[in-house]
């Protein structure tokens, strides 16, 4: 299976951010959604990306975007690294069944176990309007979230 393309309606889903706390992909709706999968909390690369985007919230924000990373780690994981690291977006625990929702949206490794590196940005109606899929040791940073939210800026 591959990453869903641009122009898919955005599978739904309802994660924990916390033991008693969920979010769904339609809490969402109405507004612009970059939904990032990534491998792993603690890993160099993940640590590397997520910091990048904490920092350009502002810039997520003026382009009407809120973020959601999604991992298989657990909500104790999430919240120790989100706690060490400062991060102030969800961190969504994609724990049990384990990866499923990346296996909705084509980004699970199988092989490995773990979600893939996979960009993906969801426009007010729930529909994928851009979607990549970065090489595993690869920070693929935010021009391609930026230039996809740009363009949707475009055509409002």
């Amino acid at each position: 299976m591959s990453l869903l393309p641009a122009g898919t309606k955005a599978p739904e889903f309802t994660l924990s951010l916390a033991p008693e706390q969920k979010i769904s992909l339609a809490d969402y709706r109405g507004r612009n959604t970059v939904l990032v999968f990534y491998p792993a909390d603690w890993s160099p690369v993940c640590g590397d990306q997520l910091a990048v985007y904490n920092q350009l919230r502002p810039m997520f924000r003026d382009h009407g975007a809120q973020i959601v990373a999604i991992s298989v780690d657990s909500v104790w994981c999430h919240a120790a690294f989100a706690r060490d690291r400062k991060i102030h977006f969800p961190l969504l625990a994609d724990f049990e069944p384990k990866g499923a929702v990346a296996k909705a949206y084509g980004a699970y490794r199988h092989q490995d176990g773990f979600a893939e590196r996979a960009l993906l940005v969801i426009d007010p109606a729930g529909t994928i309007r851009w979607s990549y899929l970065s090489p595993l040791g690869v920070n693929p940073g935010a021009d391609g979230i930026l230039d996809a939210l740009e363009s949707l800026k475009a055509k409002v």
